[in-house]
């Protein structure tokens, strides 16, 4: 493949994943008190985000796996409908079982990111793989500046139905987009069968020695960063009076440091220091940034450690994956991505179910025990083995 082709390949599942991850971000600020307006505590806001995670657990294993069947581009564009219809139904809810239900449709439908990793995976060589990761990242960090800004401003002048709405239609967009101009990216002979309702591939990959730190760090990291994210907007809220128009800037903050980056400097601190190196860096800064919240008394002391929680994530996870797609084989790339996504799903799960029960025992001690966690998934990083690529690699599709 040509440097061409390659370029606009890339900017393809780019775009693509931008609008997706737009259509996520909008929800993203209002959800904390559209849950609270709707009876839910800290442990029914963690609910919402363990149902969503748990279907992505699933999904990812089911998506992945699938998509290096039948090829990335059907589970994208499925995705993109059934994405429609989960915010159809968060626009629609009234009560809190229905807002479950729309957080469990749409918890499916995020598990294409198996399918979106693996995309890049098939067009790019080991050597350029964390660039390419990056690429998805900067989508993800463009979608969280534009769409909590959405998001918080709809709600805020429209009322709570807006974002849903607002986020559906985006996700026929995408549909419509990608189904017009996004290529399929797997070859032929790199399309493996596998037994869809196997998770062994999971132990398997723990069980492989250059993949079980990574695999363990999959699910250390999303475990303590998702508990985060249920206690900061209630524990913001409470200490200084936010609402969803300020978490929902707040947000656009932590997507803007994560498009400028990964979608610029991360390739470069890359080529500098290596995957490992960010991979360490980032788990320690993460553990700090989380854990001194409960010490903070101002917005402008939140903003500048969420800078740093920030940068520090943003070279966390492109490393994390550009790592595990390195030490997976060709033909399995979708099936062990699907496996990192499904352990980081399943620390999504577990994280803010048990730190929003922490959170409503004690709110400090919700930070401190996902710093902690955090810091132990630093730990696990130190584990990862060194990787050399050869000079002069190219893409080769």
């Amino acid at each position: 493949m040509t440097a061409t082709a390659t370029r606009s390949r890339f900017a393809v599942i780019f775009f693509t994943v931008l609008i997706d991850l737009i259509g996520f971000g909008i929800i993203i600020p209002i959800l904390p008190y559209y849950a609270q307006r709707l009876g839910a505590g800290g442990l029914g806001l963690g609910a919402l985000l363990g149902a969503f995670s748990a279907m992505q657990f699933v999904a990812t294993t089911f998506l992945g796996r699938t998509s290096d069947r039948v090829g990335r581009r059907p589970i994208l564009l499925a995705t993109m409908l059934i994405n429609a219809l989960g915010y159809v139904l968060f626009a629609a809810a009234h009560s809190y079982p229905i807002l479950f239900i729309a957080r469990v449709v749409s918890g499916f439908a995020g598990g294409n990111i198996s399918a979106a990793q693996a995309y890049i995976a098939d067009i790019t060589t080991p050597a350029e793989r964390s660039r390419g990761m990056g690429i998805i990242g900067a989508a993800f960090g463009l979608g969280f500046i534009i769409g909590p800004a959405v998001g918080g401003l709809s709600a805020s002048y429209l009322g709570p139905s807006a974002p849903g709405l607002v986020a559906a239609g985006l996700s026929v967009v995408n549909f419509v987009s990608a189904y017009l101009i996004l290529p399929e990216s797997l070859k032929a002979e790199h399309r493996t069968e596998r037994d869809l309702g196997d998770f062994s591939h999971i132990g398997d990959a723990i069980q492989t020695p250059r993949l079980a730190p990574l695999m363990l760090a999959w699910l250390v990291a999303p475990f303590a960063f998702s508990g985060y994210t249920v206690a900061l907007p209630l524990w913001a809220g409470v200490t200084l009076g936010w609402r969803e128009r300020q978490l929902g800037w707040f947000f656009t903050v932590i997507g803007a440091t994560a498009a400028v980056v990964q979608g610029y400097a991360f390739g470069k601190l890359a080529r500098r220091f290596g995957d490992r190196a960010l991979l360490i860096f980032g788990g320690f800064g993460m553990a700090l940034a989380i854990a001194v919240i409960p010490a903070l008394q101002s917005s402008a002391a939140l903003y500048a450690w969420t800078a740093v929680l920030a940068f520090s994530n943003s070279i966390f996870g492109p490393a994390a994956t550009g790592l595990v797609s390195v030490f997976a084989d060709p033909s399995e790339q979708g099936t062990v991505l699907g496996a990192a996504q499904a352990l980081a799903a399943l620390g999504r799960l577990l994280g803010p179910l048990t730190l929003g029960k922490v959170y409503d025992a004690s709110h400090p001690a919700a930070f401190l025990v996902a710093g902690a966690v955090m810091a132990l998934g630093g730990l696990v990083c130190l584990r990862v083995p060194k990787v050399e690529h050869p000079a002069g690699a190219s893409a080769s599709v």
